[in-house]
């Protein structure tokens, strides 16, 4: 039974809906980076973080709840190009699948405690950042997210981030169930950085070359600007077995798709009097892409076209632009003050090259071999008005710090019709045109209100009370709240706990987006849940996801440069939106008829199946994070920073769902998806030693094994959606390592490998493989199929 007294006594506990301001990050952030320069220096404990806090100058190991502080030097130190990469290999609770398929590929997402990608928050300088329009619409953990972007952001612009590792949606609203990771930008009003990196993978695949630029101005008075420019081109990689066809390493389906991809940003602060400063920051992006599909053969009867077979490629082509401006200032009856205002739109184009509409060749003669498959919309406006104030209370051992504010939010999806020849008769190959059933725009409205009260009963006991209350135009009311304590016993040991409970909106997209994919010999496909085709086979109208999280750590520093975090958790979510209702044979033809797509009529009915997304299961999330750094001076023979961060992660489906025809909505393999294809741990260890010019980092990464429920593709059972048989990813080590040396004063050259002995995951059995094709396990969130990345790299500073 659900429990509905905890959001209700948590809303009396805390008074009024609230949360403390995304504002106040963005406020605090430029004295963060001004205070840098002396905190750093004296170790990591002395790092301020504005992230799940609204206070000022906060240490890190002063936080209430568990937060990671990655800098920049860490980013660039993974020799990783892009963010989601660097997080993963510096944060043990940031993962993503190993492959992400069709256009999932193309977006860099991350995921936090082995949750969907759209369970974690991403903000920019405190302000929400928008979602991508490419819809992850094939299966695995990942299936029906539309999580923001990270690559869509300038790796050149970003001074630090923050990663909030407990529930948050009290605080930052929707989204925030897992967690919520918080970019920093540079603000300093002087200085020019820039960096150039190539690389590639093992068997000479995967070529990568990048640079960035960034420099900072002074303007006005005392206020400043930050310009960057990012550039990286990327070529492919492919890691296919062979295929049982032909026999013969025909396909490209596996591994990195290519793309080119340039951004810009800025970030300014400017004093306009004495109280009032105007601020704001905007990033632009754009990337081509390219994904390959199956391998195809033409029919007899047109030797002229394609004689050596074909493989379809997807294409996109993607701008994406973010814009924030607001002022802040104080003095506002005794309250300093922050509005601002957001916008973020994602375009997203998907097309398809080298392909062909056969059933247009064979009425019309000829067929182009180039298709616009649809068009992809996400916008998101946000508007804030954010207050705080300290009031002296005499009976605590400090003032009571209040925050309050307002905030609404405006979200539009757009889907845009495929041209007349990816829709004709069958469709284009590998991937139809989005049918004009399919396409509209979708629109809704949000409403927040939020109040946070921080206050300390004793010395050295701290109480944080939270609350939220959000109107949504198509799914109602939420309402959270969350109260946090942190009491240190010493000046060497304090403990912490949290209790809270959150929500996430279903997504404009999980509510409409339509699709279908076509292999040579299967198709599968995702129903809008509000349509007559997803009806027809039991859907519902989505429901939020409702979560309750709890928390409990300890915070350790025997020594002077020894710090210690170990932190437990457990997430409780209801109602999860999950793929789901999935059905097969005549039943997913008929669906699929009524959707308006198209369907080969040469395939097995057998081989067809279609799902869409509902609130299929409650799940239960339980893990311990531990995190430690040390520094060990050598004297003579340099220093060394050493870290290590370890995940354990276990998640169980704790009710299942059925739809109206009295079947339930998950399979085997769904449940998989969700439970045991994230590893049950993660281990980190690196050390970074420097010495006069010299530098070396060393990182070990222990990836735990994944079990999968794999779909047979051979024999009685290929393609089933009911029958499946166990398979497991092997635990796996990683190493990573690089040396460097500063040539001079302005120019510092590394060179180093990640995985440098090109560690691979467990090969999937023959049973498993499609076509002999597939040969790991693309649903993994584990190391991914691309072995080992060496480059070089070289930074300057001015």
């Amino acid at each position: 039974m659900r429990n509905r007294k905890l959001p209700f006594l948590l809303f009396l506990l805390t008074g009024i809906s609230t949360v403390p301001m995304p504002g106040y990050a963005a406020a605090t952030a430029e004295t963060q980076t001004k205070d840098k320069k002396t905190t750093r220096n004296s170790g990591e404990a002395e790092q301020l973080i504005v992230t799940g806090t609204r206070t000022t100058n906060r240490k890190l190991y002063q936080s209430m709840s568990p937060v990671d502080v990655t800098s920049r030097q860490q980013i660039l130190r993974t020799g990783q190009t892009n963010l989601r990469d660097a997080l993963i290999v510096t944060s043990p609770s940031v993962t993503t699948p190993a492959f992400g398929t069709g256009a999932g590929g193309l977006t860099d997402a991350i995921s936090l405690r082995g949750l969907n990608p759209d369970e974690t928050l991403i903000l920019i300088n405190g302000k929400r950042r928008h979602p991508t329009a490419n819809i992850y619409a094939s299966p695995g953990s990942q299936q029906g997210s539309t999580p923001t972007d990270l690559d869509m952001i300038p790796m050149s612009m970003i001074d630090h981030i923050e990663i909030l590792r407990d529930g948050a949606a009290a605080q930052y609203g929707s989204d925030a169930v897992a967690g919520v990771v918080n970019i920093i930008l540079k603000s300093q009003d002087h200085g020019i950085s820039a960096q150039s990196l190539v690389g590639n993978y093992g068997n000479n695949q995967g070529f990568t070359a990048g640079g960035m630029f960034n420099e900072g101005f002074r303007i006005g008075h005392g206020g400043s600007l930050q310009l960057s420019f990012d550039y990286r081109h990327q070529d492919p990689t492919h890691h296919d077995g062979t295929d049982t066809r032909y026999n013969a390493k025909v396909d490209r389906l596996f591994g990195i798709p290519a793309s080119d991809r340039e951004a810009l940003g800025v970030n300014f602060n400017l004093p306009l009097t004495e109280h009032v400063t105007f601020y704001g920051n905007a990033t632009y992006a754009h990337r081509d892409a390219k994904a390959w599909a199956f391998y195809r053969t033409m029919p007899s009867g047109y030797p002229g076209i394609y004689p050596n077979g074909y493989s379809p490629i997807q294409t996109s082509d993607e701008n994406d632009m973010g814009v924030t401006a607001g002022f802040k200032g104080d003095n506002f009856f005794g309250f300093s003050w922050d509005v601002s205002s957001t916008y973020g739109s994602d375009w997203f184009h998907s097309g398809l090259d080298q392909s062909i509409n056969l059933d247009l060749l064979q009425a019309t003669g000829t067929s182009p071999n180039s298709f616009s498959i649809g068009n992809y919309r996400n916008a998101q406006w946000v508007n804030n008005v954010d207050l705080r104030r300290s009031i002296a209370a005499p009976f605590f051992a400090a003032p009571v710090a209040v925050a309050l504010g307002f905030e609404n939010r405006n979200e539009q999806y757009e889907m845009g019709a495929g041209d007349a020849a990816s829709l004709y008769g069958n469709g284009s190959q590998a991937l139809p045109g989005l049918p004009d059933v399919a396409s509209g725009v979708h629109g809704r409205h949000i409403y927040a209100g939020y109040v946070d009260v921080n206050f300390k009963p004793l010395n050295g006991w701290e109480v944080d009370l939270a609350g939220r209350l959000e109107h949504y135009s198509d799914v109602g009311n939420a309402i959270s709240g969350k109260v946090s304590t942190r009491y240190e016993i010493n000046k060497w040991v304090a403990i912490r706990g949290t209790i809270s409970n959150g929500f996430r909106a279903p997504t404009l997209a999980e509510e409409n987006f339509t699709n279908l994919n076509v292999s040579p010999e299967a198709a599968s496909g995702v129903l809008a849940v509000n349509s007559a085709a997803a009806r027809s086979l039991g859907a519902k109208a989505l429901k939020p996801e409702r979560s309750t999280n709890l928390s409990g750590g300890i915070v350790i520093n025997p020594l002077k440069k020894l710090h210690i975090a170990a932190d437990v958790y457990q997430i409780n979510i209801r109602d999860r939106i999950v793929e789901g209702g999935y059905a097969s044979g005549a039943e997913a033809l008929n669906a699929i008829d009524l959707s308006g797509i198209p369907v080969p009529t040469s395939l097995d009915p057998s081989a067809v199946s279609v799902n869409y997304f509902t609130n299929g299961a409650s799940t239960r999330t339980q893990g311990l994070d531990i995190t430690a750094t040390y520094l060990t001076d050598f004297k003579k023979y340099g220093r060394v920073d050493w870290s290590l961060g370890l995940n354990l992660n276990r998640t169980r489906v704790s009710h299942m769902s059925y739809n109206s025809n009295g079947t339930p909505v998950l399979n085997a393999q769904q449940v998989a998806f969700l439970t045991t294809t994230t590893p049950r741990s993660k281990i980190i260890m690196s050390g970074h030693w420097s010495l006069g010019r010299f530098d070396a980092t060393l990182r070990e990464t222990r990836w735990g094994s994944v079990t999968d429920e794999m779909q047979y593709t051979t024999g009685p059972n290929a393609w089933s959606v009911n029958t499946f048989f166990p398979f497991e990813a092997k635990p796996r080590w990683v190493t990573d390592l690089e040396f460097g040396y500063a040539a001079t004063r302005n120019l510092h050259l590394a060179i180093g490998g990640n995985n440098i002995f090109n560690t691979h995951p467990t090969e999937v059995p023959a049973q498993g493989r499609a076509y002999g094709v597939t040969k790991y396990d693309y649903y993994a969130s584990q190391l991914a199929f691309n072995g080992g990345f060496y480059y070089f790299r070289a930074d300057m500073k001015f």
